[in-house]
Order: structure tokens, then C-alpha cells, then sequence
């Protein structure tokens, strides 16, 4: 066998093997998750006769190394180092900051039986309130628990001055995993809501919230 013959021989079989371990990468499909189940809870009656009153979420503020579908983790016993891992076979069902956004506006909308206008924007004249959340911490420790840090603001359509809050998160994995620590993260977002409902106040009107204590 001639050399040139011997290389391409060599170059096919390489080829072949690049070929496989594509397609048992393309074979495994990624793993979806989502904030919104747990945000959800049954809306309180709404008084008959009331004026509809508006919730519209800003878009989630956050650095950007979590602005995207995967999951971001660390393994555990590095959580004080700077490495993480972005899990490109676990992701959430959009990006992180859109994910976090639809779940929390329609948790907060459901816990005060108002109307989500987060998507449509609040028709003009409508009692209501802007909503703007920052992400400034979210570390999801593998095998371990959820920590994460909130800010946000309520900018009322009246002369009602604003008001900003901020709350600060554990919440512990029930089991190894990234099921478990996706778990986490959604009872997070379920308690950021039950917050950031508080702070707005039910019924809705920022005279009778106050941020957490």
C-alpha cells in the first residue's frame, strides 16, 4: 500500500468516528425545565364590580452570563470559586431572562387576582404598577441548594411615590441532581412572587404592601 493510499485510508476511518460521535451527540436530546408551575396559584376572587388593576413586569435585569437557555451551575464545594458550568443538555423552556420574567408576572398576577399586562403594556387611565426586577445573585450548587438576591422597584400610575425592596434566597436540593436543583430554582421564583406580591399589597394598592422585613 502506497503512502498517499495509507493517509486517505487513515483520513476515512477518522472520518467515520467524527461521524459517530455526532450522531450520538445529535441522538441525546436535551432536557427542558420551566419557572412557571410552581409560580402559579389559584387567583383570589375578584370582587364584583371592581376596576381591573394591571401588573407589567420590565424585563428581568440580570448579568449576562445567565441571559440564556442553559443552565447555569457549579459544582458543589466550588461554590466560592469563579468557575460554573453551562449545561447544554439541561435548559430552561426559553431564556433564563424571559423564563424568569413570564413566571413571575404571572405569579404575582394570579396571587393578587390581577391582570397581567406584562406582554400587552396597561391601557391608559387603568389603575396598576411597573415592576422592574434586577437579578443580582443566582448560584445553583449542584447537589446543595439555590441561592439567589433580588431588587426591585413598584412604580405606581398615580402620585403614589415608588418604592424599591430587595430580598435575598436559599432554597436547598432535595436530592442530587440537576432535576432537584431545577426544583430549587422554581420554588425561588415561586417565593420571589409571593414577595413581590406582599410589597404591592392585596387588594392591590401600594398603601397596603411593604417590602419584606
Amino acid at each position: 500500500m502506497s503512502f498517499m493510499t495509507l493517509a486517505a485510508s487513515r483520513r476515512t476511518v477518522a472520518c467515520a468516528f467524527a461521524l459517530l460521535a455526532l450522531g450520538g451527540c445529535a441522538g441525546t436530546a436535551p432536557q427542558y425545565y420551566s419557572l412557571a408551575d410552581a409560580a402559579a396559584v389559584t387567583a383570589p376572587a375578584a370582587t364584583s364590580g371592581a376596576a381591573a388593576f394591571y401588573i407589567d413586569l420590565a424585563p428581568v435585569a440580570m448579568p449576562e452570563r445567565f441571559a440564556r437557555p442553559q443552565l447555569v451551575v457549579r459544582q458543589k464545594g466550588a461554590n466560592e470559586g469563579p468557575a460554573v458550568d453551562i449545561l447544554e443538555q439541561h435548559r430552561w423552556s426559553s431564556s433564563f431572562e424571559s423564563e424568569l420574567r413570564d413566571a413571575l408576572a404571572s405569579g404575582v398576577a394570579m396571587r393578587l387576582g390581577a391582570v397581567d399586562a406584562t406582554r400587552s403594556g396597561r391601557p391608559a387611565g387603568q389603575p396598576g404598577v411597573r415592576i422592574a426586577v434586577q437579578l443580582r445573585q443566582f448560584d445553583a450548587i449542584e447537589g446543595s441548594r439555590v441561592d439567589a438576591a433580588f431588587s426591585w422597584t413598584l412604580r405606581p400610575g398615580n402620585d403614589q411615590p415608588t418604592r424599591a425592596c430587595q430580598l435575598t434566597l436559599s432554597e436547598p436540593a432535595a436530592a442530587p441532581g440537576i432535576d432537584a436543583l431545577a426544583r430549587s430554582a422554581q420554588r425561588v421564583t415561586s417565593r420571589l412572587a409571593d414577595a413581590v406580591a406582599r410589597s404591592i399589597g392585596t387588594p392591590p394598592g401600594l398603601t397596603s404592601g411593604a417590602c419584606p422585613a
